[in-house]
């Protein structure tokens, strides 16, 4: 579809496209990542939002999150719940980033744990009962592979709760059913058997066969991008710290598979630049500032060698907009200047983190 394209463009104007560039989240940024990685003279530059790149792998963490709350008919936390373990999360983590604004900067220095809620006597809406504790701590714990102890997939996050099992919109991984796609993945790819039931799931035997099988026809996690690089290519990635669909750390993890491959984060800073999100569902939407112009950064990256040192994103209710904060270059983060409104971007900067 890209050479039909140029081709066409080409046809009609009579010369080809000075720039090619491509934008898109989810399997999107997968299929972004698989052109850097199979095609890399497709694109000058690249935009990999919350990529779904290690297929294998994610589906089969999302049926296992589903496992998880599932386990037993006790295990199962019902929706009103998640807004009690969000709000127990905010209240012991939320300043940690020097900022008391309802969104944690970076998750992971967060380490809420959910047994503060259990009940005390019984159940009651307003706690957790012991099983419903320890299925929540399993959801802000990796997948684990039980035979080699390496991680399938990571967690969860903390700030995250309210997508897990939501009453409207979209089905969260924890709630009533499993994803139909993870299951469908492995009922007729890798099994083939419509009747494989995805609570019998082997995090060991069963994610190496989708693996063989897979042969990274799906999977999207090659580290070499360096014929994308070598001809100025650049590659914008992007995650929502609370997405509830595809775990932040994987796009954390691709890269830094990356930097490790070519040298180092400093030997690929030029190129490539990961931007987390905090508040962030799945794409869009959440608590934090989640809208943002990343195709304009780009195109100045690309034809005019400015590297991005910063995102401004906003958030809106309504339609009007009541908050705005960079963004930064993983690893930093934005901190507060101490001064002036903690809605207003300028008295945020992004420094590294401590």
């Amino acid at each position: 579809m890209v050479l039909k394209s140029k081709a066409l463009i080409e046809a009609f104007y009579g010369s080809p496209a000075r720039y090619s560039y491509w934008n898109g989240c989810s399997t999107g940024g997968k299929q972004g990542l698989t052109e850097a990685q199979r095609y890399p003279g497709d694109f000058d530059g690249i935009i990999a939002g919350a990529p779904a790149n290690y297929v294998t792998h994610l589906e089969a963490w999302s049926i296992w999150v589903n496992n998880v709350v599932h386990k037993t008919p006790d295990s199962f936390i019902p929706e009103a719940k998640y807004r009690v373990l969000h709000d127990a999360v905010l209240n012991a983590c939320d300043a940690l980033d020097g900022v008391k604004d309802g969104v944690l900067e970076d998750p992971r220095r967060c380490h809420f744990d959910p047994k503060a809620l259990l009940c005390k006597n019984g159940d009651a809406p307003t706690c957790l009962t012991a099983p419903q504790v320890e299925a929540a701590k399993m959801l802000y714990s990796p997948a684990i592979n039980p035979r080699t102890k390496k991680e399938v997939f990571p967690p969860l996050e903390p700030g995250g709760e309210l997508k897990w099992n939501p009453a409207t919109g979209p089905p969260g991984l924890a709630g009533p059913q499993p994803s139909g796609v993870s299951v469908d993945l492995f009922r007729y790819m890798i099994f083939n058997d419509p009747n494989w039931d995805p609570t019998k799931l082997d995090l060991d035997k069963d994610v190496a066969l989708a693996d063989k099988i897979d042969n990274h026809t799906n999977n999207a996690i090659d580290p070499n991008l360096k014929p994308f690089f070598s001809h100025n290519g650049k590659l914008l990635m992007y995650h929502g710290w609370a997405d509830q669909l595809i775990a932040p750390e994987n796009s954390i993890n691709y890269y830094n598979s990356v930097s490790k491959e070519l040298g180092g984060a400093s030997k690929v800073s030029d190129s490539m630049r990961l931007f987390m999100v905090p508040g962030m569902n799945h794409c869009n939407g959440g608590d934090g500032p989640n809208s943002f112009d990343a195709v304009t950064l780009m195109e100045q990256w690309v034809e005019q060698g400015k590297a991005p040192e910063k995102m401004i994103a906003s958030h809106s209710t309504q339609d009007v907009v009541d908050r705005t904060r960079p963004l930064c270059p993983y690893p930093q983060v934005a901190k507060y200047s101490g001064s002036g409104s903690t809605d207003d971007a300028a008295n945020f900067s992004c420094k590294a983190h401590r």
